[in-house]
C-alpha cells in the first residue's frame, strides 16, 4: 500500500485525505495547529505561521457551489455562512469519512527531500517535529501532497515614510475584530475582499476609516434577483458557454452596466480603469452603505507616510491617524521545500494544471488549493486531490515536461491577457472551466449528451442549472449514489434556512415565471444546438 505524506489539515488538507483512502493508499496528515480547520479555526491568537479569519467574517461563496462533491452543506445552514460554520461543516466531513484518525495534530513539516532512492522510487523523505515533546524524526513517503493553501505568508509592499509613522501597521493577516480601535482614525490599504470587510468591519465603531485604493474595483454582492445567490446565477454551464462566444466588450459593457444599477462606481470614487472581468471580484453588500454614510471615505494610494498620518497620491493629507491595515495580499512561501523543487518567480509557481511541477522526474509530489480562483476552493482542491491520487496510483500517465511547460505558458499568456498586472493575478483560474478541465483528464467531466439520453430531467438541471461540484461524482472513478438527488434538491437546501415562517403558496403569476423561464431555458438549449452542430 503506498503512503502519502499531506501537509496541512484545512480545506485542502482533509479532501486530500479522504482522496487517498479512496484509492487504497495510506495518508498521513501534518498539521501544525491542535485543530483541524486551516484558516476556518478562528482564534484570537495571531501566529506569524497560521492564517485566520476575522470574527465576523461570512463566506463570500454560497454553501452550495463550496460544498464537497460528495458531502453537501446541511440544510439547515446559511445559504451565506459564518466562518463558524464553516468550521463545523469540515468537522462534519472529517467525522464523516474518518478522517481525523489518519491527522498528527502540533506536528511540523521541517523539510521535504527526495529520498535516496527517488531516481528509481520517487519516493520523499519527510522531516517532521513534534511540538510538544520537540522530538525530531525523518520519514519516507511515497508521494506528498502539500495543502498549506495561500493566505499564510504575508506581502508588504514598500511604502515612503513608513518608517516615520508612529502609529500602529498592521496586516489584516492580523486582524480579528473592531476592539480596540472605537472612536479612533484608520487607514485601511487595498479594496480585495479582505481591505474592503476590514474597512467595513472598522467603519462601525471607528471615528473614521480611509479606505486607500491603487486601481479602484468592481464591488459585486452575494445575492441577485430574487435574493438568489449570484454564484448559483452565474455559473451555469449554458451562460459559460455563451460567454465564450460572445465579444468580450459587450459582456463587460453589461456587466459594467448591472454594476452601477446598484450604485455608480465613478461617483463612489471605486470605479477603476481595468474592466470588471480583469480582476477577482470584490463583494460586499455593506461597503456602499458605509461609504454613502460616510464612516468610510475612499482615498487613492498612498504617496509617502507622515509622523501621524499619510500623503495621498492627489495631494490630499490626512493626519491624527491612528493605525494602519495593510491588506495588501499574500506571497507564496514553502519553507520546507527546496527551490530546486518549487521555485517562486513574481509571486506565481509554475505548475502543471497548478498541481504538479513539470520538472520532476516522477509525478509524486503535488501543491494543492495554491491557485488564485474565482469560485470556491474547496471543490477545487478536493478535484485536485481526486486527479491527484489516481496519478500517484499509476492509473493517469500525465504528459512529457515539455508538454507540460507548454500548457503552463499558454496559461500564463491568458492570464496576463486578461488580468492586470499584479501578485494577485499570477495563477487566476475559473471555477468552472478549471474543473471541467482537471475532470477531464481525472475521468469525471459529465458527459451531458450520454446523461440526456438516459435522464434528460437531470442533463436539464447540469446545463441550465447551477454547475454544483455534484456534476463530479455522476461518472467516472469514485462516484457517489447521491449525487442526483444533490442536484435536484440543491435549491431545496438553499431556500431552506429562510423558510422561518409559514407565508402561503405562490400565486399563480409566481408560479407562471418558472414556466417561462424554462421555455427561455429551452430557447436557449435549441439555439445552442445550432450553433454547436
Amino acid at each position: 500500500m503506498k503512503q502519502v505524506a499531506v501537509i496541512g489539515a484545512g480545506a485542502s488538507g482533509l479532501p486530500a485525505i479522504k482522496a487517498c483512502v479512496e484509492e487504497g493508499m495510506l495518508p498521513t496528515c501534518f498539521e501544525k495547529s491542535g485543530a483541524l480547520g486551516g484558516l476556518w479555526n478562528y482564534t484570537r491568537e495571531v501566529r506569524e505561521d497560521q492564517s485566520c479569519v476575522m470574527k465576523s467574517t461570512v463566506i463570500n461563496t454560497s454553501k452550495e457551489m463550496l460544498s464537497y462533491s460528495d458531502f453537501p452543506v446541511p440544510k439547515d445552514y446559511a445559504m451565506y455562512m459564518h466562518h463558524a460554520y464553516v468550521l463545523k461543516y469540515l468537522n462534519l466531513y472529517a467525522k464523516e469519512f474518518d478522517l481525523a484518525k489518519y491527522i498528527r495534530f502540533r506536528t511540523e513539516v521541517q523539510s521535504v527531500v527526495m529520498a535516496n532512492d527517488y531516481e528509481t522510487s520517487g519516493r520523499w523523505d519527510v522531516t517532521i517535529k513534534e511540538l510538544q515533546s520537540g522530538k525530531v524524526t525523518t520519514e519516507t513517503y511515497d508521494a506528498v501532497m502539500v495543502c498549506i493553501g495561500q493566505h499564510t505568508y504575508k506581502y508588504i509592499p514598500e511604502f515612503a515614510g513608513i518608517e516615520k509613522f508612529k502609529g500602529k501597521i498592521f496586516h489584516s493577516h492580523d486582524y480579528r475584530d473592531c476592539r480596540g480601535y472605537e472612536d479612533q482614525k484608520v487607514i485601511v490599504v487595498g479594496v480585495g475582499n479582505s481591505g474592503v470587510d476590514t474597512a467595513v468591519d472598522l467603519s462601525r465603531t471607528s471615528k473614521q476609516v480611509y479606505l486607500s485604493t491603487r486601481r479602484g474595483c468592481w464591488v459585486s454582492k452575494r445575492l441577485t434577483d430574487k435574493g438568489a445567490p449570484d454564484d448559483m446565477q452565474s455559473y451555469r454551464r449554458y451562460l459559460i458557454a455563451l460567454r465564450d462566444r460572445i465579444p468580450t466588450g459587450i459582456l463587460e459593457f453589461g456587466k459594467i452596466r448591472k454594476m452601477n444599477q446598484r450604485f455608480d462606481h465613478k461617483s463612489y470614487s471605486l470605479k477603476p480603469e481595468h474592466g470588471y472581468f480583469s480582476q477577482h471580484p470584490t463583494i460586499s453588500d455593506d461597503l456602499p452603505n458605509r461609504i454613502a454614510s460616510g464612516s468610510i471615505i475612499v482615498k487613492p494610494n498612498i504617496k509617502r507616510f507622515l509622523e501621524n498620518g499619510a500623503e495621498f497620491e492627489d495631494g490630499t493629507v490626512e493626519e491624527n491617524i491612528d493605525a494602519v491595515f495593510l491588506a495588501t495580499g499574500y506571497k507564496y512561501n514553502f519553507p520546507f521545500l527546496d527551490n530546486s523543487l518549487i521555485e517562486v518567480k513574481g509571486n506565481r509557481v509554475d505548475l502543471y494544471k497548478h498541481l504538479f511541477p513539470p520538472n520532476l522526474k516522477h509525478n509524486t509530489m503535488v501543491l494543492i488549493g495554491i491557485m488564485q480562483q474565482i469560485g470556491a476552493v474547496f471543490p477545487i482542491s478536493e478535484l485536485q486531490s481526486r486527479l491527484s491520487a489516481r496519478v500517484f496510483k499509476g492509473d493517469i500517465q500525465l504528459p512529457s515536461s515539455t508538454e507540460m511547460w507548454n500548457d503552463i505558458n499558454r496559461k500564463r499568456d491568458v492570464v496576463k491577457k486578461r488580468f492586470v498586472q499584479s501578485n494577485r493575478y499570477t495563477m487566476k483560474v475559473d471555477m468552472v472551466p478549471y474543473m471541467d478541465e482537471l475532470a477531464e483528464l481525472h475521468g469525471s467531466k459529465p458527459d451531458l449528451y450520454r446523461v440526456a439520453m438516459s435522464d434528460p430531467t437531470l442533463a436539464f438541471q447540469c446545463f441550465f442549472g447551477p454547475c454544483t461540484p455534484y456534476q463530479f461524482r455522476l461518472e467516472g472513478p469514485c462516484t457517489w449514489k447521491g449525487a442526483r438527488e444533490a442536484i435536484m434538491t440543491q435549491w431545496d437546501r438553499t431556500w431552506h434556512p429562510m423558510k422561518t415562517r409559514p407565508t402561503g403558496p405562490y400565486s399563480w403569476i409566481e408560479s407562471m415565471e418558472t414556466y417561462l423561464y424554462a421555455i427561455v431555458c429551452l430557447l436557449m438549449a435549441y439555439c445552442l444546438l445550432i450553433v454547436f452542430l
